[in-house]
């Protein structure tokens, strides 16, 4: 009944927020209306050591993300970032994602495609956004920018650019850059002969507030929707996308909109995982299921749009190298439990018919609360060399993906939250 509830509110909810705002709205996609059916496109213009191992094996442990490689291979790393972005995202992807029922992909870059001034980090992956604006305008996909990483790191993840033990932006000028970024991205395709397939910016990818200046990281916020506002033309109406910085979406009501200094056009991105923790790699698959359903209203109940920008089919931390060092699953995670092997999660091909069913009870779930209580979701990640729990081709080919997506007669599990 909880989830019932929650389902009749999400849609009363979004129906009210999107009456005032979309007729200001120039971007080609009904923002509280239409759902995103998306997929982020990871490992790309942003490198993680778990999403292509091939990149990093050949330097042991002497490069852990993209700063090391630049840093300590600087005669290397351009040809091996040009070889990778040439290879690892094709049209024949986008196409792909498309023919699969996905409506929307989310593009991480970092701050270093615009501004790699003092820093070891290569440039050039800023024409591949071109690139993939091209593919998705000729097969009807539209996009999200993310800026995954900002100088100094923001959360201080691999993911970031820079893996460290504590993040230091907000010192120095790193803020002051990254809005220059944020200005450099949106002069250009916050432009109305981009809104065809630019639905949103998002001024940055999981600032980790726990160890951040919280009032730093909202006037960011506040600057950061100023500049997509206030492009080199003009005024931009392109849809302003900010992270929730791992607090529950609806702690962020009241703060950019309407009555907040007329705020138009503002979505918060909200992810969900479920394999970053000890206790939670250790439950059973209807224990996880059970979860997303009962987690449901954790992230309802915000004055913006909201969406689930980032999840996964995987229910343990197997993927090698996702943590930095070991697995929780398996125990060789610092301070972590043995629950079993990792000698089979990489392999699609090893998972027998139970655990491709229960994965596909998992990825079904999600589908239903994600697209219940918020305007979408994005799955991570579109391909990966060898993580196939976070895989969607390998998952689609292997028929554990429900394809297509964005068809409810595609899923085979039914309506699952009604019974918990």
């Amino acid at each position: 009944m909880l989830f019932k509830h929650l389902l009749s509110l999400a849609v009363s909810t979004n129906l009210a927020l999107a009456a005032p705002l979309t007729s200001k709205r120039g971007v080609a996609f009904s923002w509280g209306s239409e759902k995103i059916y998306g997929v982020n496109i990871g490992g790309w213009l942003v490198l993680e050591p778990w999403i292509t191992p091939s990149i990093f094996a050949p330097y042991d442990n002497d490069v852990v993300d993209e700063f090391t490689l630049g840093q300590k291979h600087p005669d290397d790393a351009p040809g091996i970032l040009r070889d990778h972005w040439n290879s690892f995202c094709t049209w024949q992807d986008f196409k792909k994602i498309a023919d699969a029922g996905f409506n929307v992909v989310r593009i991480p870059i970092g701050f270093w495609a615009y501004d790699n001034a003092n820093t070891p980090y290569v440039t050039g992956a800023a024409e591949y956004i071109d690139a993939a604006i091209d593919w998705a305008r000729s097969l009807g996909l539209k996009i999200i920018i993310d800026l995954h990483g900002a100088p100094g790191s923001q959360n201080g993840y691999d993911n970031s650019g820079q893996r460290m033990e504590n993040p230091q932006w907000g010192q120095g000028d790193t803020v002051s850059r990254t809005l220059g970024v944020i200005q450099t991205i949106s002069n250009k395709y916050a432009q109305s002969s981009y809104q065809d397939v630019i639905i949103g910016i998002e001024l940055l990818n999981e600032p980790l507030i726990s160890k951040l200046d919280y009032n730093t990281v909202r006037q960011f916020f506040r600057d950061g929707y100023g500049n997509v506002r206030k492009i080199a033309s003009g005024v931009s109406d392109t849809p302003v996308i900010f992270h929730d910085g791992f607090n529950a979406p609806n702690t962020w009501n009241g703060f950019l909109t309407p009555s907040d200094a007329n705020a138009q056009n503002v979505a918060v991105d909200h992810h969900e995982y479920q394999v970053f923790d000890d206790t939670l790699v250790g439950w059973q698959p209807w224990q996880h299921r059970q979860a997303v359903c009962n987690n449901a209203a954790s992230y309802n109940g915000a004055d913006k749009w909201t969406f689930v920008g980032e999840w996964t089919a995987a229910m343990t931390d197997c993927a090698p190298q996702l943590n930095g060092v070991g697995a929780r699953y398996d125990g060789t995670y610092p301070g972590s439990t043995y629950y079993g092997p990792c000698n089979w999660q990489n392999d699609i091909d090893q998972w027998d018919d139970w655990y491709k069913d229960q994965t596909r009870g998992y990825i079904e779930v999600q589908l239903e609360a994600f697209l219940a209580v918020t305007q979408g979701f994005f799955f991570w990640n579109f391909k990966t060399e060898g993580a196939a729990e976070w895989d969607l081709f390998r998952l689609l080919d292997a028929g554990v993906f429900p394809n297509p997506v964005n068809e409810v007669s595609s899923r085979t599990w039914g309506d699952q939250c009604s019974q918990f």
